[in-house]
């Protein structure tokens, strides 16, 4: 896996920490909304991350007239032979990349729902298994709102990770200048060198029942995810979901480092990318400006760290 981040840092640049978190959320059996305004490489990152992977890649652009069928698939009549025959949609693939993903309606969105949790579809009753690994990258901009549709609770709850994408600095953005190569003279780079396979990331995802955590570790989470929800300037609290987000992160964040244990610091380092956007601030809250990232940050500080 730190063949494939970086490799991914020779083409991604000025994201160094998010790069390794995608591929954190990856390893650990999770999906990433990606936040950022336009022109950041949200797309470039999901496109790199597949290349790399070898595995089959699908971008879906999500719009207000995308039906869920767009998504999952449908059924078909065939005058020819006079039979119906199910047309699978772009989901059947190991990476999707769901583009500006409050682009289109509620119940396109639910489409999702399934597949990211129980990786599976039903398409007029019959139930199809997807490839495994099969790993979601949303996108979303954090700017601009006419015509959108925010994600509900449920939906934003399926994912591990939210990472918010910033502008590189002066040196990843000189690298992003250098490295520009016209749309019509990237046919190299669309044929990037594969370093794993989906099989090979399967092995390493199974890897994960060994990583050993600590019974104080497991109480140090569940005091993380509790404290969310005592806070008065909360209103939705982390729910279990996101403690088993934070637990399996943090077991891929180590086995990235080479552990087969982890530690509280790497606890502390997924918790804000796994919490942040589980937590529903109190209007109060918002108008004094604050922001889940905050009141993560005070209470990990909270916290005593176990020894």
């Amino acid at each position: 896996m730190n063949e494939l981040i970086q490799a991914m840092e020779q083409h991604v640049f000025g994201q160094k920490l998010n790069t390794r978190l995608l591929v954190t959320a990856l390893l650990a059996g999770g999906h990433v909304l990606l936040e950022g305004v336009p022109g950041l490489g949200k797309t470039k990152m999901a496109r790199t991350l597949a290349q790399l992977t070898g595995g089959e890649y699908r971008r879906i652009q999500f719009t207000p007239d995308l039906m869920p069928g767009d998504i999952t698939g449908s059924v078909i009549y065939q005058m020819q032979d006079q039979t119906f025959a199910t047309v699978k949609g772009p989901v059947f693939t190991h990476i999707l990349l769901a583009d500006e993903i409050n682009r289109s309606g509620p119940k396109t969105q639910a489409a999702l729902l399934e597949a990211m949790e129980e990786r599976q579809v039903t398409i007029q009753g019959h139930t199809y298994r997807l490839p495994d690994p099969f790993f979601v990258v949303a996108t979303q901009n954090p700017v601009e709102y006419e015509g959108t549709y925010p994600l509900p609770e449920a939906q934003l709850d399926r994912f591990m990770f939210k990472l918010q994408l910033d502008y590189p600095g002066e040196e990843a953005e000189v690298a992003i200048l250098r490295g520009h190569v016209p749309f019509h003279e990237q046919q190299e780079e669309r044929a990037l060198t594969a370093v794993l396979t989906p099989g090979r990331i399967i092995q390493l995802q199974r890897k994960l029942a060994e990583v050993v955590v600590e019974d104080s570790l497991y109480t140090y989470m569940a005091t993380i995810i509790r404290k969310t929800r005592e806070s008065k300037r909360v209103q939705l609290g982390a729910s279990p979901r996101a403690g088993i987000a934070v637990l399996m992160a943090s077991k891929a964040w180590a086995l990235l480092d080479g552990r087969a244990y982890v530690t509280p610091d790497d606890i502390k380092l997924v918790a804000r990318p796994a919490l942040r956007h589980r937590l529903l601030l109190t209007p109060q809250a918002e108008l004094e400006g604050g922001t889940s990232d905050h009141i993560i940050q005070e209470t990990l500080g909270s916290i005593p760290v176990p020894r």
